[in-house]
């Protein structure tokens, strides 16, 4: 028996107040496949779904090649936008580029600001979302997202997600875009192995621990090394002097 979701309060948002002001350029741009009129139309639909998901900073062009089936079954209208973006997000790219460099409750302020379009209201609802990845993990995580009244309200089955009323006319600046959020954060550099020194530069000397560390066959070669080469210069310059 799935554990229920753990109830949390909305807080005020811009997405949560109807708005009636006439679209402008300022307007997030719909891509949705219910008024697609040419092939082209839908490879830019498709090309704003993998930033939606992945943002410019992670898009490759083998990152679009891994997900070809996908593309071609929402060409055919095998499945629609919303599978698509589960497709995309319940990917194995998707897991090792976003999931796995952060914690839990990073990852879903991730996710919820590019499957819903929206910041998370509290550290509460990190937490409830956070259950539910723990709990089903992560492919079951996408879907609880994707099935949510919200996300179905707002994109249905056929709209790319898109950062919801990041601009009012009402106010001189607007929202910060969500595609400025790093990949990953203090969480993930903490958890890498640090550079460390071959030696303790600071370390007092101690001759026994020298004599164990020295390479001593390369200092023999070195040594021998400058032997001949002192004994070289010395017959050259005993042989010019006994010409002059």
């Amino acid at each position: 028996m799935a554990i229920p979701l753990l109830s949390y309060s909305p807080s005020s948002q811009n997405q949560r107040v109807a708005g009636y002001e006439i679209p402008g350029d300022e307007q997030p741009r719909l891509f949705t496949t219910e008024n697609l009129l040419s092939p082209a139309d839908l490879d830019v639909l498709i090309s704003a779904a993998y930033r939606q998901v992945f943002n410019e900073q992670q898009m490759t062009l083998s990152t679009r090649r891994t997900f070809a089936e996908a593309e071609s079954q929402l060409r055919i209208g095998q499945i629609n936008v919303r599978d698509f973006i589960r497709a995309l997000a319940t990917s194995d790219i998707f897991r090792s580029r976003n999931y796995d460099p952060n914690s839990n409750y990073r990852f879903v302020q991730i996710c919820i600001q590019r499957l819903l379009g929206r910041e998370v209201y509290s550290e509460r609802e990190k937490i409830a979302w956070s259950i539910v990845l723990a709990t089903q993990g992560l492919n079951g995580f996408i879907s609880a997202l994707l099935n949510t009244q919200e996300y179905l309200d707002n994109f249905g089955e056929n709209t790319v997600p898109y950062q919801r009323r990041r601009i009012l006319p009402q106010r001189t600046q607007g929202d910060l875009p969500f595609a400025r959020t790093p990949r990953y954060d203090a969480y993930y550099r903490e958890r890498q192995p640090q550079p460390q020194p071959a030696y303790d530069q600071f370390a007092p000397l101690k001759w026994d621990m020298l004599v164990r560390q020295v390479d001593w066959p390369r200092v023999a070669g070195v040594l021998l090394l400058f032997t001949l080469m002192t004994i070289v210069l010395l017959g050259l310059n005993a042989g010019l002097n006994i010409g002059s």
